[in-house]
């Protein structure tokens, strides 16, 4: 697998192309997993001082993306057109997720990636999602 993109072009681009959520996502591996970070802070804590499922959301969408980008190159057009994901426990409060995502497919035109969501430093994974995006031609 050939990456077109590594950590640093990743975490780049981010901040060049979604500076408003720039700050809430780190990219800390890229290859055959890609792991992202979610800083967690207090906006992304609901009632019950658990993460809100939002903001898993938000971290498997933006880790699938990227994880795709790393193989295709910075093409910002990519949306995604199909997402599922399953809450499987509570999240620890005031602990950073991590999202360890696996690119499942790469066509053309559409691309597959999976991603286990955890609490930093847990076994088990908070949330589950799998996701497709439709990549504009090259």
């Amino acid at each position: 697998m050939e990456l077109k993109m590594d950590v640093a072009a990743l975490n780049a681009f981010l901040r060049r192309e979604f500076a408003q959520v720039a700050d809430m996502f780190e990219v800390i591996e890229a290859g055959a997993e890609t792991v992202i970070r979610l800083r967690v802070d207090q906006s992304h804590l609901r009632p019950g001082g658990t993460v809100s499922g939002p903001s898993m959301f938000a971290l498997a969408d933006v880790g699938i993306y990227l994880a795709i980008l790393s193989r295709i190159g910075p093409v910002a057009l990519s949306v995604t057109t199909s997402a599922t994901i399953d809450f499987l426990r509570k999240p620890l409060a005031g602990i950073d997720l991590l999202a360890r995502v696996r690119v499942l497919k790469l066509g053309r035109s559409l691309a597959v990636g999976d991603c286990l969501i955890f609490s930093e430093g847990e076994a088990e994974p908070v949330a589950r999602a799998s996701m497709t995006y439709s990549v504009p031609p090259r």
